[in-house]
């Protein structure tokens, strides 16, 4: 039965994070972003209150892919939408209103009045969801049931939807443009010497990994090379991975797709590459992906593997413009809302197998982002997700030192080298206290960072 719930104050965070490798997408390097927590206090018809939370990383120029933008500005920007949306949650709050209409009503305001064609969709759409998952949060907890439960029960007002959360999920590893492959190409001033591997054969070891999603878009010749330089390394180890391609925008037409993958087949070790590619990521432009002519080489790309939606999926109808083109699949993220997935897995399930959902990262942190969309997945029953966070950033260490002793034990490890990392063994995560906890993913109380509220709205 759907809970209604009120809520009273939203406070907003922002605290800094750098990686430990640079982060080579598209055209963007990511070296260092803030992370964006949200605390919201909510309270039930009964005049209970509680806490919910969630969180995302700032990540430059992927909402708004603007070069004349700086990184900080691109922050500022998505940390003024954050609270535009909270404030728009706050004041049109109204008594006995279910989440998933609160949702929808801040969505429709935020979001649904701007052109199809505005530039910063994802940007209002993401803070809207931000908030939306601290509300789902405070949801869970005030009717004391976890996630999967609360979705069971229509706890929020969208429907029941019958999940079955997976137990553990395989981990999609990235491998970003600058990464090394082997070892051996890591010179003496380029180690990282933190505990954690570097190089694609040191995670392999590492974590027994057999998904990786590999980043493409660098121009004709540098991704010709890398993925023929990627077939090598697999067939020198005689590694039977499970692979797919993501172009981040940054191809002009599909037919400079096929271009690249036909040019790949061509070889012996890529054609044996591409067979295991289960699909291509975005390739297009967002504002190219719906148009005929920028199609017109989909039935070359499609014959290597299927296309899906990532950066161009801003609004529901989306997804579906997409399919009558010849796309299959969209992204999972929970940076574009937990109840946009849901409606989209309905959708993919009444398809018959035509159209599918993957798992995708937005270099989710612990805990509240990993955590909350690991649950997401889980209750979508999605086999595998990319994970790049793990990679990137070194484990817990945004967090402050108690925060990271109280983390799960099945999701994290201790680092003999100090602090804790995310716990991968023979490909997957364990989603065991994921799944239980009485929440959105997790129990903590105060699951934050040490920082002050940059904005508390009531």
């Amino acid at each position: 039965m759907p809970l209604a719930l009120r809520p009273i104050v939203v406070e907003l965070t922002r605290s800094p994070c750098r990686t430990r490798l640079p982060f080579r997408f598209g055209a963007v390097t990511v070296t260092e972003a803030d992370l964006l927590t949200c605390r919201v206090r909510a309270r039930a018809a009964d005049g209970s209150e509680t806490d919910g939370w969630s969180a995302d990383l700032l990540v430059p120029r992927w909402f708004r892919k603007d070069v004349e933008r700086t990184p900080a500005e691109d922050a500022a920007t998505l940390a003024a939408s954050a609270e535009a949306a909270a404030r728009a949650f706050l004041d049109g709050a109204r008594d006995g209103e279910c989440l998933a209409a609160a949702s929808a009503r801040v969505f429709a305001v935020r979001v649904l009045t701007e052109s199809a064609n505005a530039p910063d969709l994802l940007e209002r759409g993401f803070v809207v969801a931000l908030i939306e998952r601290a509300l789902l949060d405070a949801a869970c907890r005030l009717a004391g049931v976890p996630f999967a439960e609360a979705l069971r029960c229509d706890l929020f007002g969208a429907g029941s939807f019958d999940a079955q959360p997976r137990a553990q999920i395989a981990v999609r590893h990235t491998v970003g443009m600058l990464d090394p492959l082997r070892t051996a190409e890591i010179t003496p001033e380029r180690r990282v010497d933190d505990g954690l591997p570097q190089a694609l054969e040191e995670d392999i070891a590492a974590y027994g990994l057999e998904w990786f999603k590999v980043k493409i878009g660098a121009g004709f010749d540098t991704d010709r090379a890398r993925l023929l330089d990627l077939a090598s390394f697999f067939a020198e180890r005689d590694l039977d991975p499970a692979l797919t391609l993501d172009g981040n925008e940054q191809f002009s037409d599909l037919d400079a797709l096929a271009d690249l993958l036909e040019a790949v087949a061509a070889e012996p070790d890529g054609a044996r590459l591409l067979a295991r590619v289960r699909f291509v990521e975005q390739p297009l432009p967002r504002a190219r992906s719906f148009e005929t002519e920028a199609n017109r080489g989909i039935a070359r790309a499609t014959r290597f593997a299927p296309l899906i939606l990532d950066e161009a999926d801003a609004l529901p109808e989306h997804f579906t413009r997409a399919a009558v083109l010849g796309w299959r699949g969209v992204s999972v993220k929970n940076c574009k809302g937990v109840f946009r997935a849901l409606a989209t897995a309905r959708s993919c399930a009444a398809s018959g197998g035509e159209r599918f959902q993957s798992g995708e990262d937005l270099t989710n942190l612990p805990v509240l982002a990993l955590q909350q969309d690991l649950c997401t997945a889980a209750c979508l029953g999605l086999a595998h997700v990319e994970r790049n966070g793990h990679h990137y950033f070194r484990g817990l260490d945004h967090l402050p030192p108690a925060r990271q002793r109280a983390a799960d034990p099945d999701l994290y490890r201790s680092l003999s080298s100090g602090g804790f990392a995310l716990r991968i063994e023979r490909g997957s995560v364990q989603l065991g206290s994921v799944l239980s906890a009485i929440g959105y993913g997790h129990s903590l109380a105060a699951p934050g960072s040490d920082c002050s509220p940059f904005a508390i709205l009531r």
